[in-house]
C-alpha cells in the first residue's frame, strides 16, 4: 500500500475494485464502512457481484469481468475531456501524459458501455466524483491482479491516481490489499525468483557483490529462478526433477488443477514443509513439520508495509521446528554451513543488505511497528509513499489499451466463471476447515448464479449441479443469489472436494506470471 490502513478513513472518496473486502479483509473493511457512515466519505464500488460493500456505495459500477482497463480508461477520458484533472501534479510530477491522453481519447463513455456493461452516465459520475474529491483512495485486490491483463489493470489504476493528484498525501494513494498476512514481508526479503531482498535484481552486479560479501561466498548466479507457474509445466515436461514446497497447497490452489496434479506426479522427488498434512503433503516423498504463526518468534510485514514483531505464544507440537531451522539444517547438509542463534540474528543480517529495512531493529519495533522504507536508525519510517517524488523520479503514465480475457464464452461454454473467497474459510482451508464452528457456517462448495440464469438452465436453489470447463468438471450445490450478475457464476476456491481450480485457466499475465483465476468459460447442468 502507498498509504496506511488508517488513512482510508481520511479519504473524501474511496474507489474499491477487485476486492470483496468485507469477506476477504473484514477488519480493513470496517475502516471503509466507518469512513462512509461516520465521516460522509463517498464510496465507488466496482464489482460484478453485489458484494456487501455495494450497500454502502454511492455508486456501484457492475462491470463485465475482465474489462477493468476499459472502465478505467473511460473514467480518465471524462476527466481529461472535462479538464478536471490535476494540472499541477501532472506537469511537475509525471511524464508521458500526451501518450495517455491519446490512448484514452477513443474510450468515450458510450464506447466503454459496450465493452463493460456499465452505463455511460455512471462512468461519467464516477469520474467526476473521483477527480473532484479533496483526496481519494483506491483499494484493490486479486480481482484486479488475477487476469492475463493484471499488470495492465494495476498500471491503469496508478494512471488514474496520478492524473488526479491523489498520491503522496494522507487519505489518498493506490492500495493493494494483500491476500495473506506476511506476503508483503516474503516479497520484501527476496521470496521472488528474480530479486534479492528489497527487490534488488539478481541481474545487478552490485547487488550480487553485496550479497556475496554478506554471505562470504562467490559466484552468485545472475540468472533469475523460476516462478511457480513456470515450475509446473517444466515438471510436466520432465525438465524439473524435484520440488520443495513450503507453506503452499498447490493441489487446491493452482489453476488447471488436473494438469497440476499430473505435473507433480512426474517429479522424481517432492518435499512439503507445512503445519498440517495438506492435499499436497499427502502426495509428497518427505514431509517436514514446521511451526505455525502462534508458535514463532520473528517479524511480519503487513499490507501497509508495517514491520511488526511476533512472539511465540504456545509451544509447538511434536517435532515441529522453525522454518529457518529446517532451512539451515538442509543447507548445512548440502555443504554450506548456515546457522543462527535466533530470529533476531537473522533480521540483523537481513537489514544490513536490505536498504528499505536498514533502520529497523527488534529494539525499535518492540512495542510499535515501523513502515518501510526506513533507511537509518534515526528515520521515523515512511507511512505514506511518494510524498515528494516517485522512486524513479517522475511518475510514468502508461498508455494501455483494453484486451479481452484469454478465454471467452461460446455456445458450448456459455457462462463466465469467477472465483474468490468466503468469510468463514481461508485459502485452501488448511487451518479453517479443522474448525467445527467455521465448517458449520460454510461446510461445502457452491456455485452462485443469477436467478435468470438458474431459471433458463432449469436449476433450483440447493440442487447439485455439474460445472464443466475445457479443463475439467466438478459438482457443487446451486446457490441462486441476487449477488450474481447474469452470465457469470461464482465459486469459492477453498474446497478440495469441489476444487474450483479444476476449471480455471492457467493462462498467464505476460509480465507478472499470475494466472487468470478470475475469468474462464464454463457450462452448468443438473448433476446426474
Amino acid at each position: 500500500m502507498t498509504n496506511t490502513i488508517a488513512d482510508i478513513e481520511e479519504a473524501d472518496v474511496i474507489l474499491v475494485t477487485g476486492t470483496n473486502t468485507t469477506e476477504n479483509h473484514p477488519v480493513l473493511s470496517t475502516f471503509i464502512k466507518r469512513a462512509v457512515t461516520r465521516r460522509g466519505a463517498k464510496l465507488i464500488a466496482v464489482d460484478p457481484r453485489r458484494i456487501k460493500l455495494t450497500g454502502f456505495a454511492d455508486l456501484w459500477l457492475r462491470q463485465n469481468i475482465g474489462t477493468d482497463v476499459a472502465w478505467i480508461n473511460g473514467m480518465m477520458h471524462v476527466i481529461i475531456k472535462e479538464d478536471i484533472y490535476d494540472h499541477d501534479f501532472v506537469e511537475k510530477r509525471t511524464e508521458n501524459f500526451e501518450a495517455l491522453k491519446k490512448t484514452v481519447e477513443t474510450y468515450t463513455p458510450a464506447h466503454v458501455e459496450t465493452i463493460t456493461g456499465i452505463a455511460a452516465a455512471d462512468i461519467e459520475a464516477a469520474a467526476r466524483m473521483y477527480a473532484t474529491a479533496g483526496v481519494a483512495s483506491i483499494c484493490y485486490c486479486m480481482g484486479i491482479t488475477q487476469h492475463t491483463s493484471g499488470t495492465d489493470n494495476v498500471k491503469s489504476l496508478a494512471n488514474l491516481a496520478m492524473l488526479c493528484g491523489h498520491m503522496g498525501k494522507r487519505g489518498g494513494g493506490v492500495n493493494p490489499l494483500r491476500g495473506q498476512n506476511n506476503v508483503q514481508g516474503a516479497c520484501d526479503f527476496g521470496g521472488l525468483p528474480n530479486v534479492f531482498s528489497a527487490y534488488q535484481p539478481v541481474a545487478s552486479e552490485d547487488a550480487r557483490k553485496k550479497m556475496e560479501a554478506a554471505w562470504d561466498i562467490s559466484g552468485l548466479s545472475d540468472k533469475p529462478g523460476l516462478t511457480v507457474t513456470q515450475m509446473i509445466p517444466k515438471a510436466h515436461a520432465g525438465e524439473l526433477k524435484a520440488l520443495y514446497i513450503i507453506g503452499e497447497n498447490p493441489l487446491v490452489s493452482d489453476p488447471d488443477l488436473n494438469h497440476a496434479e499430473a505435473s507433480l506426479g512426474h517429479l522424481d522427488f517432492m518435499v512439503v514443509q507445512d503445519i498440517f498434512l495438506t492435499e499436497t503433503a499427502r502426495t509428497a516423498d518427505v514431509v517436514l513439520p514446521s511451526r505455525c504463526f502462534a508458535e514463532k518468534d520473528g517479524t511480519f510485514s503487513n499490507t501497509e508495509r508495517r514491520v511488526q514483531r511476533i512472539r511465540e505464544a504456545v509451544q509447538p507440537p511434536g517435532e515441529a521446528r522453525y522454518d529457518w531451522e529446517i532451512t539451515c539444517a538442509i543447507a548445512s547438509r548440502m555443504g554450506y554451513a548456515m546457522g543462527y542463534d535466533n530470529t533476531e540474528a537473522i533480521f540483523e543480517e537481513l537489514r544490513t543488505v536490505t536498504p528499505s529495512y536498514a533502520g529497523i531493529s527488534y529494539e525499535r519495533i518492540e512495542k510499535t511497528g515501523l513502515h518501510w522504507p526506513c533507511p537509518t536508525p534515526e528515520h521515523p519510517g515512511t507511512p505514506i509513499l511518494h510524498g515528494e517524488q516517485f522512486t524513479r523520479g517522475k511518475g510514468m503514465f502508461h498508455a494501455i489499451d483494453y484486451r479481452v480475457p484469454a478465454e471467452e464464452t461460446d455456445n458450448e461454454y456459455p457462462l463466465y466463471l469467477t472465483t474468490g473467497r468466503v468469510l468463514y474459510q481461508y485459502h485452501t482451508g488448511t487451518m479453517t476447515m479443522k474448525t467445527d464452528g467455521l465448517n458449520e457456517r460454510a461446510p461445502e462448495s457452491f456455485v452462485e448464479i443469477a436467478p435468470t440464469d438458474a431459471s433458463n438452465l432449469g436449476l433450483e436453489d440447493g440442487a447439485l449441479a455439474t460445472i464443466a470447463s475445457r479443463r475439467g468438471e466438478i459438482h457443487a450445490r446451486i446457490q441462486v443469489s441476487a449477488k450474481a450478475v447474469p452470465g457469470t457464476v461464482f465459486i469459492p476456491f477453498h474446497y478440495a472436494k469441489a476444487a474450483a481450480n479444476r476449471l480455471t485457466n492457467a493462462a498467464l499475465d505476460p509480465v507478472s506470471g499470475i494466472p487468470e483465476y478470475k475469468v474462464c468459460a464454463v457450462r452448468l447442468s443438473k448433476a446426474a
